[in-house]
């Protein structure tokens, strides 16, 4: 019999540290460095691996890819080569042996139970180490590549917030169940196995608006909001505060992620040189989609990391 894991070790991802770190991106092309020196982010696979064992054996807890399917064009093609985020999670997890890893799936475009059994799968992969980071759309341009409707802004949530049940319904120990809704109507569902260790895998989404907000708070372990340029700490910290005391009141707890953008050198000077380099002098400026609503992903070549929601947090 396969062990079980508590929610508090899955939302500790296997360390005694408080602020979580992770690596974000690294599954596309150029990462997050809108760039054209030479040396950028391949994003290949034999690259991904590397990096995730690197991460691995240093107690960096997780990984976040992208959920990216068209590039944004342009001399470099920022982001124009991706790969799939849950069978890249797969091939990490085998890989690796503490890192937890996330897929970044975008609702409206995989049938939730298709979606259920492959996150299942990861898990078992991981033992309990994958994480699903739930996408509600926003880029019109990749939705068009699907053939999808890219829905209004309250019926994005609306879809997403079925298509969330009938996964977690799927996960649940239910046998076979049924769901009457507005955009899915299902009989006689039946997912097996069940997620490893008895508790399902940590969810998170990147709802920036009111609206996405309350999706989160509602049904995710964790919100991905962005440090905004020129935020104080102050400001960011009453951010945190704020989400959390929403999720309290409606009974919940809440994990917060954000980005720390890293030019990591051996000295302070040779990173500030650098970055004058690669950020500044050999930037790609304009000539590709721009990032609207509310799933962007925030920074340029990311580190992210997990404040925690209260000093009794896991880790």
């Amino acid at each position: 019999m396969e062990p079980e894991i508590g929610s508090d070790q899955r939302d500790a991802m296997g360390s005694a540290n408080r602020l979580k770190l992770g690596l974000f991106g690294a599954n596309c092309s150029s990462g997050r460095a809108v760039t054209t020196v030479p040396e950028r982010w391949s994003g290949s696979w034999p690259d991904c691996v590397r990096l995730a064992q690197m991460a691995d054996q240093a107690g960096i807890e997780f990984m976040l890819p992208i959920g990216r399917w068209k590039g944004y064009g342009g001399d470099t093609d920022y982001q124009g080569a991706t790969l799939e985020t849950v069978t890249w999670a797969c091939g990490l997890l085998a890989k690796t042996e503490r890192l937890t890893v996330f897929g970044t799936v975008h609702a409206p475009l995989l049938s939730p139970l298709i979606a259920a059994k492959e996150f299942v799968t990861a898990d078992h992969i991981g033992e309990g180490r994958f994480g699903l980071n739930v996408v509600c759309g926003w880029n019109e341009g990749e939705f068009e590549m699907f053939g999808a409707t890219l829905r209004e802004h309250e019926a994005r949530y609306e879809y997403a917030q079925e298509w969330l049940d009938i996964v977690k319904l799927a996960w649940s120990p239910r046998e076979d169940f049924d769901f009457d809704g507005r955009f899915f109507q299902l009989k006689g569902v039946r997912a097996k196995p069940k997620p490893y260790g008895g508790t399902r895998p940590l969810i998170m989404n990147a709802g920036a608006s009111a609206t996405g907000q309350a999706f989160a708070i509602r049904n995710c372990d964790a919100l991905f909001s962005t440090i905004s340029r020129g935020i104080s700490f102050e400001e960011m910290a009453r951010h945190v505060s704020g989400v959390q005391a929403l999720a309290q009141q409606a009974g919940r707890n809440i994990d917060v992620y954000t980005v720390g953008v890293v030019t990591c050198r051996p000295t302070e000077r040779e990173a500030q040189d650098y970055y004058q380099y690669a950020v500044v002098d050999n930037a790609r400026l304009g000539g590709g989609r721009q990032h609207p609503g509310d799933e962007e992903h925030y920074a340029a070549n990311a580190l992210a990391r997990r404040i925690p929601t209260s000093p009794q947090s896991p880790g």
